[in-house]
């Protein structure tokens, strides 16, 4: 009977092995002939954009996951779209972009490189139509541009102003028993708020206030520049809400200039490039224009561009900035012979303290061979600029979120949770600190002195790399830091950040600091192959992929939770912006 059992028991393991290997083989039998190698470009072809999804800096999709079904919302990746305009520009065989707009999850700064990138592309001569059922605000402020802005005889267009909004747990704490023991530095540091407060504080209501004024302003400004419609005419129109109003409304007020179906727009497009129909249109996708290889000649020299883009956090973790890998891909920059300078893109809202002073260094260690310009995206503030702060230059767009120099740390206290349970608690112990960080019971004063000591000690080291960083003294850096939150604007005149521009611009200085005339860029993280896709922590990323497929863009939701548990319980001093801003 045993070796009955130890036969089924071999065949079944056989015939799973076998089935799997199968799965393996077609998979990459099918993935590689998904893949765009080598595109070739036909004449009257047209570059299509599609703005829907999650916009990252660099994505990188696992094809896997995207191939058994497990991401429905797709990541885009600006570097990709960047490139892709960059490209169609320079080739003879692409007469123009088609913008088609939908729902986009960006920050303002990703949102505004784009922008930037069409607003080059147009020197060409080559056309840009845009056209969208409904315009998200974020969309039509990037769609703007294009030189024929079309909507839909039934859609929207959605340009209502900018709100910023927190969810205080307070009062649900006080409900439950649960108090959130908070030790801070800065009047501004307001990621603590939510635990200790009801409503926003009023020095957080003036930084909160005075950044997305100054963000909305960048908006109307652009708009303003490509519609040919005063930024005041635009503030009147927004208090209308025209996403309620009738369509041809937008048209009157100058924001779009027609409106057509798609299948109409379809037709347009074929006057523009001779087609004859619709189905003879030549549209190539970003993710065909990457395989269509640059005009520009390779060289050896290279600038090379690395993503830093999420939460920062220390050890192990497979995803956001892990120090520890961000450490590893700046030594091999470091070593690199055939890198003459970096430039480190940066879009993080900050996390670990730790994890910040370990990147830091390997930023110093660095910037001592060759040297190393930042580009900051969306975010580059607490954290974010802890590891931006000793760059050789640094540059951010104008609607940047940065600054935000304080640390906080957490510690709560659930013995009112536990008596509500009828739970005691009792111990024994051999020194006068051996239960310190005790969740049962509040902090006693001394434990409050200790703790509070340690978290000025952290800030005043954060101070003194931002100081030795920028060349500018303690005293001035400790004026515009306690956790104030910044725009790339309000920090070019304080001195927080060096230039307004985008990731062409940081690429472009880094090149002068290492007198460079003729180089390529290549970009890090590398895309990882087949086989590390397969083996990347498989279980991990197929909960974190179904996750993302069911909750779509509130999945960021749920990794915050994740992120905040986990700081209590492991890395709780944090240098972290209290926001996740966006334009939607």
């Amino acid at each position: 009977m045993k070796s009955f059992f130890k036969g089924v028991l071999a065949s079944v393991a056989g015939v799973f092995i076998a089935f799997l290997i199968l799965v393996i083989c077609f998979s990459i039998v099918v993935i590689n002939s998904s893949s765009p190698r080598n595109y070739k470009l036909e004449d009257n072809t047209i570059l299509s954009i599609r703005l829907s999804g999650i916009l990252k800096d660099h994505a990188q999709p696992n094809p896997i996951m995207q191939y058994l079904g497990f991401s429905d919302v797709d990541e885009i990746s600006q570097s990709d779209i960047v490139s892709a305009i960059k490209k169609a520009k320079e080739n003879d065989k692409v007469k123009g972009i088609y913008i088609y707009s939908s729902y986009l999850s960006a920050s303002n700064a990703s949102l505004l490189e784009i922008r930037n990138e069409l607003n080059d592309f147009r020197k060409s001569g080559k056309f840009i139509i845009a056209y969208a059922d409904t315009y998200m605000q974020g969309c039509y402020f990037l769609s703007s541009v294009a030189d024929k802005v079309i909507l839909n005889p039934s859609g929207n267009l959605d340009l209502h102003g900018l709100a910023s909004s927190r969810v205080f747990y307070k009062g649900l704490f006080d409900k439950l028993g649960v108090e959130v023991q908070v030790f801070k530095v800065g009047t501004y540091k307001s990621a603590v708020e939510p635990y200790m407060l009801d409503k926003m504080s009023p020095a957080n209501r003036e930084q909160v206030g005075s950044y997305i004024h100054d963000i909305w302003n960048t908006m109307l400004a652009g708009i303003s520049q490509s519609r040919n419609i005063s930024v005041s005419e635009l503030d009147s129109i927004a208090n209308m809400m025209p996403l309620f109003r009738e369509p041809q409304m937008v048209v009157d007020k100058g924001l779009a200039d027609t409106l057509m179906y798609e299948t109409e727009v379809k037709d347009y497009l074929c006057a523009l490039t001779d087609a004859e129909k619709p189905d003879d249109l030549k549209l190539v996708s970003v993710k065909q224009m990457a395989s269509v290889k640059s005009e520009k000649k390779e060289h050896k020299e290279k600038v090379a561009v690395l993503y830093a883009e999420g939460s920062i956090v220390s050890g192990n973790a497979k995803t956001d900035i892990n120090d520890r890998f961000v450490i590893k891909q700046l030594e091999k920059l470091k070593d690199d012979e055939d890198v003459k300078a970096v430039v480190l893109r940066v879009n993080s809202g900050g996390g670990s303290a730790y994890a910040s002073e370990q990147i830091w260094k390997a930023v110093t260690d660095l910037k001592v061979k060759k040297p190393i310009v930042v580009s900051m995206g969306g975010y580059a503030a607490s954290g974010g600029y802890y590891i931006s702060c000793n760059a050789s230059k640094i540059i951010a767009q104008p609607n940047t979120l940065t600054g935000s120099i304080g640390i906080f740390g957490l510690f709560p206290n659930v013995e009112g949770l536990a008596q509500k349970a009828g739970l005691t608690f009792d111990h024994v112990k051999t020194n006068r600190f051996a239960d310190f960080g005790d969740l049962a019971r509040p902090m006693r004063e001394d434990e409050k002195v200790i703790l509070q000591e340690y978290i000025d000690k952290g800030y005043d080291l954060f101070i003194t790399r931002c100081a030795e960083g920028r060349g500018i003294s303690k005293d001035s850096i400790a004026k515009i830091a306690e956790g104030r939150v910044w725009t790339g604007n309000q920090a070019l005149k304080i001195g927080l950040v060096d230039a307004i521009g985008g990731i062409d611009m940081a690429i472009e200085e880094a090149a002068k600091f290492a007198e460079l005339k003729e180089y390529s860029v290549s970009e890090y993280p590398k895309q990882k192959s087949f086989w590390e896709n397969l083996t990347f922590d498989i279980r991990n990323t197929i909960a974190q992929e179904t996750l993302k497929s069911y909750l779509g863009d509130d999945y960021r939701l749920i990794k915050t939770v994740r992120e905040i548990k986990e700081m209590t319980e492991q890395d709780f001093i944090q240098a972290r912006l209290p926001y996740d801003f966006e334009i939607k």
